[in-house]
């Protein structure tokens, strides 16, 4: 549980500028989007984290090299209980980039 605590609270990724495409639906065909709260990577400056669901613990996350990201969109924040809040955007990954999607899960026995 303490692995996924830390990329919890891994330092926020500033959004980079990135060339705003001239049209989203040709980016489309040679991209896929991916929601969540970015984050720096805690050992690779060129690669980083996304989140997609930053307020759960059990949650999935990505990881893409800086290279593979074309466009970025900041999206709302997205607030908790205790009114802490996120930084959410949608990053555009080119297809047939290699990404690691990471699922933690609890080791118990059956």
């Amino acid at each position: 549980m303490t692995g996924i605590m830390s990329l919890q609270k891994a330092v926020a990724l500033e959004i980079e500028k990135y060339k705003a495409p001239k049209d989203v639906r040709s980016l489309s065909k040679t991209h896929v989007a991916y929601t969540g709260a970015p984050r720096k990577h805690p050992l690779n400056p060129d690669q980083i984290i996304l989140i997609p669901d930053p307020y759960n613990d059990k949650s999935p996350y990505l990881e893409f090299g800086r290279n593979d990201i074309t466009h970025v969109e900041k999206l709302a924040n997205v607030v908790n209980m205790e009114g802490e809040t996120v930084p959410m955007a949608r990053v555009w990954i080119k297809k047939g980039s290699l990404a690691i999607q990471c699922t933690p899960f609890q080791v118990s026995s059956l």
